[in-house]
Order: C-alpha cells, then sequence, then structure tokens
C-alpha cells in the first residue's frame, strides 16, 4: 500500500513525546498510513533522527522542538505548526513526564511541573488548535492517557495519576463541546509498554516479573498504542468521541495478581504434536 492510499493520507498530524518511546511509535505509523507529521519533544536530535527515517520512507515530517511544560513552549510548536504544513488535522499528545516520588516527599515543584507537562499542555494545544479544526469542520484530538489514576494506582504516581485522571474529565469535556463542529476527542489508555523511561526504572528480571500479571504475558510496544491511535485519528472513527481505549494485554481483567499464578488457564497452552 502506497502512502496515498494509507487510512490517514491527506491530513496532517501533530505529535508531542514524539523523540522516542510511545510517541515514536505513533509518528513512524501515522507517517506509514500517509499522515504528514510534526515531530514534538524536548531534544532536538531524536527529532531529527526520526524526521530522516520518515523521509527516506517517502513521508513528510517537520521537527519542532520544544517545552510543552510551558505556555511559551505550546506557541512555539504552534507556531512551527503554521510554518511547516500548515492546518493540523490531527492532534496527538503524548508527551508525558512520571518523576516518582511519595506524597510525604513530593513537592510543590514536581507536583505543578508533571501537571504542567501532562495536562495543562493538553488544554494549551487543544485551545490552539481546535478553532481552526472547528472552522473546516473536521479534527481529532487525541490523548495518551493511562490506567493509572483512572482505573489503579502504584505507590510515588498521585502526581502522575492525577493528572491522568484529570485528562480523562477534559477528553470528556472537550467531546462534548466540539461534538457538533465534527471534532473528536478521544484517548488511550496504556498499561505496561516498554519504553526508554521503563528501561531506566526497571530491570529485566522486574519487568519479567511483571509480564507474568499480564495474560498475554508480555509488556507493550509503542506500536500496540499507535494501532489504537491510528484508528481514533482515522475516519473510520467519526462516530466516537468522548472515549478512551484501554491498552493493557488485559492486565485488568484478573480480579486478583494470585489468579494468573493460581489457575492453569492462565499459563499458556502447547498445540500437541500430530
Amino acid at each position: 500500500m502506497s502512502l496515498a492510499q494509507g487510512r490517514l493520507a491527506g491530513l496532517n498530524a501533530l505529535i508531542t513525546g514524539a523523540g522516542r518511546g510511545i510517541g515514536a511509535g505513533i509518528a513512524t505509523r501515522f507517517a506509514n498510513e500517509g499522515a504528514a507529521v510534526v515531530l514534538n519533544a524536548r531534544t532536538e536530535s531524536d527529532l531529527t533522527q526520526l524526521q530522516h527515517t520518515i523521509i527516506a520512507g517517502g513521508g513528510q515530517a517537520w521537527v519542532a522542538p520544544a517545552d510543552i511544560g510551558t505556555a511559551n513552549g505550546v506557541q512555539q510548536v504552534l507556531n512551527a505548526c503554521a510554518d511547516g504544513p500548515g492546518c493540523i488535522d490531527i492532534l496527538v499528545h503524548n508527551a508525558g513526564i512520571y518523576p516518582l516520588a511519595l506524597i510525604e516527599e513530593l513537592t510543590d515543584a514536581t507536583w505543578q511541573h508533571t501537571l504542567d507537562v501532562n495536562l495543562t499542555s493538553a488544554f494549551r494545544l487543544t485551545r490552539g488548535l481546535a478553532p481552526g479544526m472547528r472552522e473546516r469542520r473536521f479534527g481529532r484530538l487525541l490523548f495518551t492517557s493511562s490506567v493509572t489514576g483512572n482505573r489503579v494506582v502504584v505507590p510515588g504516581a498521585a502526581h502522575y495519576a492525577a493528572s491522568k485522571a484529570g485528562m480523562n474529565g477534559f477528553i470528556r469535556a472537550a467531546a462534548l463541546e466540539f461534538a457538533a463542529d465534527g471534532v473528536t476527542v478521544n484517548g488511550v489508555e496504556p498499561g505496561l509498554v516498554e519504553t526508554h523511561g521503563a528501561l531506566l526504572i526497571t530491570t529485566v528480571d522486574e519487568r519479567a516479573a511483571m509480564a507474568q500479571y499480564v495474560p498475554m504475558k508480555r509488556w507493550g510496544q509503542p506500536e500496540d498504542v499507535a494501532g489504537a491511535m491510528v484508528y481514533f485519528a482515522s475516519r473510520d472513527a467519526g462516530y466516537v468521541t468522548g472515549q478512551t481505549l484501554v491498552v493493557d494485554g488485559g492486565a485488568l481483567l484478573p480480579e486478583n495478581g494470585a489468579v494468573m499464578h493460581s489457575h492453569p488457564w492462565s499459563k499458556p497452552r502447547r498445540q500437541a504434536a500430530t
């Protein structure tokens, strides 16, 4: 299939947090589906490397390095979009930080910085891009949320959980406001995903142990999240708004983690030899 025949052909997308991990996976998949992409992250070298890869594959890509945790950073990204492809049809706000700290050790600065990067930037980007989408009567506002804060929690992530729970509330409110103008608002809630950040804070043995509590017996990959985002970004999802999709390999299904070890059906089955 050529890029011109992709599910996102002829559309322009902005992806934040695109330097690596889930964001890079989404950007790559979107480009392969025919979208022209604007890549945002703080580290320009990561963006440039991905841009070269996309262009080498026949796609279109621009880079917009900036810290979207600030109002000035968001405006820099919006300016880069205007100077690059022009209008933005799809926003994928994926950028997020996860600085672990227990509540009693959590500083005001860390709390505020987490909310600024993860949540406030979602509002600022939406405020900047929604008017053009409404005028064209087409738009996709997509957000990488999380199961953390919305369905589960872990110690040391109160600030992260609050930002993602807030994001889901923002998704629903924005969806209601923009629905009549052809702009949909949706999100993806990933579970365990093997990203650069996850590799930094866990060991190989720890990741293997955690995978045993996932019915699919593995961590997710950025491509798993990208597939869900492609659906929400495509015209196939034109009548879906205000929703979030859990992408977690079934991790939330067991009533208790212990059942993943105590029941025989939780073990992979091998095809009998014939």
